[in-house]
């Protein structure tokens, strides 16, 4: 078993902080080479890091998650955030928070995730949606085993006709954009995946004196843990040490479909747990 001292998980938290939660490869390859194990072991002790980020203040229960990359060697970190007064079905798990990272950060599969605690059944079957699902390997604090174990006979994006998976390259139809669309946000709402609905979406929350976070929408085949663009953007925040009341707000922007638009509800539902004056800006496209 590996352990990193008090001080190098402080260390590595800080770097995760600037980083928006990624670990890259040439900060695991000396940690590898200096535990001598292999990383499945490295990610189970780096997962205070992750854990760090969490924001649970209803069910006080800290979640975190870590997933590898191994085409890029790159780790990426996850916590559970919950949205104070708002319906839990909101929340946005450890593991749905590590999968969105490594998507915004650019991964297009993930070969291992290491979680604090056995994974629920909705974090199943969202880890279900992605690409290379079927040889995901979990690891848990007592446990090595593969999703296919955890998540037996199992309804995914083939059952509905969809051979393209979550964190599989592949953008929307060219859009004509407005003005006041960022090409960032543009090109996020390119890369949303949105294959049942047909609804690509994405958010921007622009800060005064923290820079610009980013969010896509992410659907799944059994629909209810589909992660909605804010649900996205507010993790990213998150993995930044960082919450809505504590930076000063330029713009919230969301943009999505004009035929299929659906996120604005729950957009405003989410920024309300924070403060009642976020003026979210939406805008549609077609």
């Amino acid at each position: 078993m590996a352990v990193l001292t008090p001080l190098q998980i402080k260390n590595l938290t800080e770097q995760a902080k600037q980083s928006k939660g990624l670990i890259p490869k040439s900060v695991l390859t000396p940690l590898l080479n200096t535990l001598q194990c292999d990383i499945s072991t490295l990610l189970q002790a780096l997962l205070p890091v992750a854990t760090s980020f969490s924001q649970a203040p209803i069910s006080q229960f800290n979640v975190g998650a870590i997933a590898y990359d191994k085409t890029t060697g790159n780790a990426y970190c996850g916590a559970n955030l919950e949205f104070s007064h708002q319906a839990l079905s909101l929340t946005v798990h450890a593991e749905q928070a590590a999968i969105n990272n490594a998507w915004i950060n650019g991964a297009q599969s993930v070969s291992v995730i290491a979680i604090t605690a056995p994974p629920c059944g909705h974090c199943r079957q969202f880890m279900n949606e992605i690409v290379g699902a079927d040889t995901l390997k979990i690891v848990l604090p007592a446990l090595e085993t593969d999703l296919q174990s955890l998540l037996p006979h199992s309804f995914g994006p083939k059952d509905l006709g969809n051979e393209f998976c979550l964190l599989a390259l592949k953008t929307h139809e060219d859009i004509a954009f407005p003005e006041q669309i960022s090409h960032q946000l543009a090109q996020q709402f390119m890369l949303a995946y949105a294959p049942y609905s047909n609804n690509p979406a994405a958010v921007e929350i622009k800060t005064a004196s923290h820079g610009c976070f980013y969010g896509r929408y992410a659907e799944n085949a059994a629909y209810n843990p589909s992660l909605s663009p804010m649900q996205s953007a507010l993790s990213q925040l998150a993995l930044a040490g960082l919450t809505l009341n504590c930076v000063e707000l330029t713009s919230i922007t969301l943009v999505e479909t004009a035929n299929g638009h659906n996120q604005k509800a729950v957009a405003a539902a989410v920024l309300e747990s924070y403060c009642s004056d976020c003026v979210l800006q939406h805008v549609l496209v077609k």
